[in-house]
């Protein structure tokens, strides 16, 4: 279907932008931040709670979300921001994940993660892991229930929710009951269909795309490993249920929903969904992509059905 008008107005409104090929890690991390200005208002939740993780490196920052009218123990969403690897935070997200713990009734936790290219691959998986053990022991002090974990990401956060959910599994635990992958980048520097049909034009281009994985990884032995590249696990047998959502018009469609099938082929409860007419980052547009509520309500969806069953 044709580019959704209510998109197209924000592809218009950044037609002529400087690439993020282009930006210093600096000036993508602030060209990031600012699609808060994309976004609805924040919604009241119960109760925000700041505090940190271990990682391998020191304290990470970690934001709980409690929802409204909730009794516990609550099931959890561990999240992780995109950002090519290089950019974001837990802020950018403020808006959805208030929405997502409020419409689901879980206790979202967003954590932050090292980022690129002062800290390359794996810092950003070491931590996401640790943040996911972190849950698994510390959350019900919070009011969370250990026993009902998913983890979720959007676009480099989603290869990071992809790698935990395998680490989990090879690692020792926990065991998660789904795996949320919004337009995750999957494969780096994958030559597919959507990378050349789409590499110009839409929000992020394929020369994008190859920046942020030059600026993660540090050697082409690091884009074959599947701490980076989740498609080249061995096996795919014994992960979580997967909720994969692709868009119409983006660099990354292909190699998210081959991933998707990969899932599905190796016997993985997987639902993939792709919304014609939108575009990466559609999540964070709620405020100026009115169908960005349509990728919103698919995620509740899902963990509704995962958290009940």
């Amino acid at each position: 279907m044709p580019v959704d008008a209510a998109v197209q107005g924000v592809l218009d409104a950044l037609s002529g932008s400087t690439p993020f090929e282009k930006m210093s890690a600096e000036e993508a991390r602030a060209a990031v931040a600012s699609f808060t200005g994309l976004q609805l208002p924040h919604r009241e939740v119960a109760k925000v709670i700041n505090t940190t993780y271990p990682s391998p490196a020191g304290d990470q920052p970690i934001r709980l979300y409690v929802p409204e009218n909730s009794e516990g123990p609550l099931p959890v969403v561990l999240y992780f921001h995109g950002g090519g690897f290089i950019a974001g935070n837990i802020d950018v997200a403020e808006e959805s994940n208030r929405a997502l713990a409020n419409d689901a009734g879980v206790l979202v936790a967003a954590a932050s993660y090292r980022l690129a290219p002062e800290h390359p691959f794996p810092a950003a998986t070491d931590d996401t892991f640790a943040a996911l053990k972190w849950v698994a022991e510390s959350i019900e002090q919070y009011g969370g229930d250990a026993s009902r974990i998913a983890v979720m990401g959007d676009s480099a956060g989603g290869n990071l929710a992809a790698v935990t959910a395998q680490r989990a599994r090879d690692e020792g635990g926990p065991a998660l009951l789904g795996q949320i992958l919004v337009y995750p980048v999957i494969e780096p520097y994958a030559q597919t269909g959507s990378r050349t049909e789409f590499k110009e034009g839409y929000i992020v281009t394929a020369a994008d795309l190859d920046s942020f994985w030059d600026r993660y990884l540090s050697s082409p032995e690091d884009a074959e490993n599947p701490l980076a590249a989740p498609s080249r696990a061995d096996s795919f047998v014994g992960l979580p249920p997967a909720l994969v959502l692709s868009t119409e018009y983006e660099v990354a469609r292909d190699e998210a929903e081959e991933y998707a099938q990969q899932l599905a082929d190796a016997g993985v409860e997987t639902e993939a969904i792709r919304f014609d007419g939108l575009v990466h980052a559609a999540y964070w547009m709620s405020g100026a992509v009115p169908r960005s509520s349509e990728i919103h309500e698919a995620i509740v969806q899902f963990l509704r059905r995962r958290f009940t069953e």
